[in-house]
């Protein structure tokens, strides 16, 4: 059924069929005259005058009429093509009025959804930004600490055990002291945070951390919402044995405009927060050099994703320690 032509629709003919049609007529007509005229006694140059002569004055007036044709057939098609491209905008229009209005539709319901995201987002960053601005708080004096007592000052006698040196703080808690508890019910990351206070050069690093980390907070910088590019670890061990400027560029993976923006202004207005993020990034670097020693290359990519670790990119950068 789908190849049976439907009543009364007649295929039209290609124009090369008419053109040959055309002329064959014209051959035919020629041939015809030329026989009538030599029967009235014409010879073949006068019938070829005869037609030399209605060439000359038809043939222009054939050409001024297939010019005339062939110009109106150009202004249709180009009428065609600018109705044709009109409806296709119109059509384009309408369907970006239809995409708008059914974005316009869900926005509410989807900022809603952005805005409870955010908010929980602040709230937990605000949580950790006031744990991290009171050093008196459970870091700063453990369980396992003894209290001080008057005798402190006294010399140690040669007859006097003195008190074991504290172990080295393991990586893992390290790692973990750096990143700091995510809520107040992080048992495991308060935990580790006491192991990591107990050595003096952890404790510089974490409180310098805890200084520039609640300046930022309050720029509405949050360490969480940053996303750096990821560094190699021999990149990083080159930082450690004291290689600066291009060699370790990657290391200032941090591309948040607003955020550097925020953190340059910041420094440059607040001479406190200058000096507390230049010694951040001194005490930063000599507590990671100890720790690169001792770290595999593991080690140190998950030190990389720690929120002390994202401060350090981000005022790396803005210092212009990484070139």
């Amino acid at each position: 059924m789908a190849t049976t032509p439907r009543a009364g629709h007649r295929p039209r003919m290609a124009g090369e069929g008419v053109a040959f049609g055309l002329s064959f007529l014209w051959l035919g007509l020629i041939v015809a005259a030329m026989v009538v005229l030599d029967r009235r006694g014409l010879s073949i140059s006068d019938i070829l005058g005869l037609v030399v002569v209605a060439l000359a004055v038809f043939l222009p007036v054939a050409l001024i009429w297939v010019a005339v044709l062939v110009l109106k057939a150009a202004r249709a098609m180009r009428d065609d093509a600018a109705r044709l491209q009109s409806t296709v905008e119109g059509m384009r229009r309408a369907w970006i009025r239809e995409q708008q209005a059914a974005g316009l539709a869900l926005k509410p319901s989807v900022e809603e959804k952005l805005d409870e995201i955010a908010a929980a987002q602040r709230a937990a960053e605000d949580r950790m930004a006031m744990f991290t601005t009171r050093r008196n708080l459970p870091f700063t004096v453990s369980p396992n600490t003894p209290p001080e007592g008057p005798d402190d000052n006294q010399p140690t006698l040669a007859l006097d055990n003195p008190e074991p040196a504290p172990e080295p703080v393991r990586p893992a808690d390290f790692i973990r002291a750096l990143n700091f508890p995510e809520t107040e019910h992080d048992e495991e990351g308060f935990a580790a945070l006491r192991r990591a206070m107990e050595d003096h050069g952890t404790a510089m690093l974490i409180h310098a951390a805890q200084s520039v980390l609640t300046v930022l907070a309050q720029e509405g910088i949050y360490m969480d919402d940053l996303r750096p590019d990821r560094a190699r670890p021999e990149i990083w061990r080159a930082f450690a044995l004291g290689a600066r400027g291009p060699e370790v560029a990657a290391l200032g993976g941090i591309r948040d405009r607003s955020s550097l923006a925020l953190t340059y202004a910041r420094m440059r207005s607040d001479p406190g927060f200058r000096e507390a993020a230049h010694h951040f990034l001194r005490t930063f670097d000599r507590r990671f050099v100890a720790f690169e020693a001792a770290a595999s290359d593991g080690e140190i990519a998950q030190f990389a994703e720690t929120r002390s670790a994202r401060a350090f990119m981000l005022l790396g950068r803005v210092t212009g320690i990484f070139g």
